[in-house]
């Protein structure tokens, strides 16, 4: 499979291919392959993902629940929030939220991924009773919720720490936290993308001391906008560094930026970002698959269906992911920013497409414990 290619590019994906740990540079050259190379790529990702985690593809029946999109953070990449007032701007109600859970348990979720803007009204006391509220009647479903941003702020507003901020809402019942708000761990573009949002010091420091206090996070990237693969790069290192000393991620899952209806694409000029386009299948591609090679010490990767939609998401599971993410029932985020792709997908939708590529579908729970 390596004979003809590029000896550099051959060297990297053979060290790859024999477990060792790639550098920043050997994944940069990665991101910049073409042609026979990019092939070699992707069937290495392919092989190692078979090596690793075998031909199951893993989902989970879940919902979604935004419980408000009223925001002071002002994100410009960012087309969901609304300022209060804004006669588009919402707060459900505890009722709301509980009518939305039960709704999800009675079809078979088994997991609810609870989110919001960083609305001025709501701290993490609020957060605490939501919690409280789900798990009053419904016990047994798991609650993956509230974005280290969401925690920071929420925890800040009374006066607590981040870990007395975790520690609070792990005892209402909260299971696990998606490691949304990362975006691009860079200060540099975070200033530009998102500059009221926590620095990436302060990520890190929500991220691993939930760890610390054995509650499982995921990881994601944004990707696709002004980063360049340097700083692409240089998030997946982290990612890597904080798996190698907590053990505490479930998956990584790579988020393509959806552009249209967001300020960062409409000022775009005005930031002097003249050449930017939406990302391309190839870098969709490339993202894949040297994830897959470079987070040696990550077992899931998770194609996102909302963002690149059925097909795309099929060919990124023959290119180094390994999970289809889950249901949704709702999603209000991708779908803000223009993505067309849906907002719900079956079960049956999800075991048909995962057939097809002659993999094995199996239900999961939220930390990867096989249901069927």
């Amino acid at each position: 499979m390596l004979s003809g290619l590029d000896p550099k590019i051959a060297e990297i994906l053979e060290k790859s291919l024999s477990n060792k740990e790639l550098s920043r540079e050997d994944a940069i050259q990665l991101m910049k392959v073409s042609n026979l190379e990019l092939s070699a790529l992707t069937l290495t990702a392919d092989y190692i993902r078979k090596t690793k985690v075998g031909d199951i593809v893993t989902y989970v029946i879940n919902r979604n629940i935004n419980f408000t999109n009223v925001c002071i953070k002002n994100c410009k990449f960012c087309a969901f929030s609304k300022n209060e007032g804004h006669p588009e701007a919402y707060n459900l109600s505890i009722n709301e939220i509980i009518r939305r859970a039960k709704e999800a348990w009675k079809i078979g979720a088994t997991e609810l991924c609870i989110q919001g803007g960083i609305n001025p009204s709501m701290d993490a006391y609020y957060y605490e009773k939501i919690i409280q509220s789900i798990k009053d009647d419904l016990p047994e479903i798991h609650i993956h919720g509230f974005s280290p941003q969401e925690i920071y702020d929420g925890g800040t507003k009374i006066g607590l720490s981040i870990k007395e901020t975790l520690c609070l809402l792990r005892d209402a019942g909260l299971d696990s936290i998606p490691g949304t708000a990362s975006e691009i761990l860079d200060n540099e573009i975070r200033k530009i993308i998102c500059p009221n949002k926590i620095d990436v010091d302060t990520w890190i420091e929500v991220i691993t001391t939930a760890h610390k206090l054995k509650i499982p996070t995921t990881c994601t990237i944004l990707y696709g906008h002004i980063e360049t693969i340097e700083q692409r790069v240089k998030h997946l290192e982290i990612l890597r560094q904080i798996q190698n000393e907590t053990s505490g991620f479930t998956e990584f899952v790579p988020l393509t930026f959806i552009p249209w209806n967001t300020t960062l694409f409409q000022n775009m000029k005005a930031l002097k970002y003249t050449n930017f386009t939406e990302s391309t299948g190839i870098e969709d591609i490339k993202m894949y698959a040297v994830s897959r090679l470079f987070l040696h010490n990550f077992d899931n990767i998770q194609v996102s269906w909302v963002k690149l939609g059925e097909k795309f998401a099929q060919y990124a599971l023959n290119i180094g992911a390994n999970d289809f993410g889950g249901t949704l029932m709702e999603e209000n985020i991708s779908k803000s920013a223009g993505a067309t792709h849906g907002e719900y997908i079956s079960p049956e939708r999800i075991k048909k497409i995962i057939l097809d590529i002659g993999r094995i579908p199996v239900q999961r729970s939220t930390i990867y414990e096989l249901i069927q």
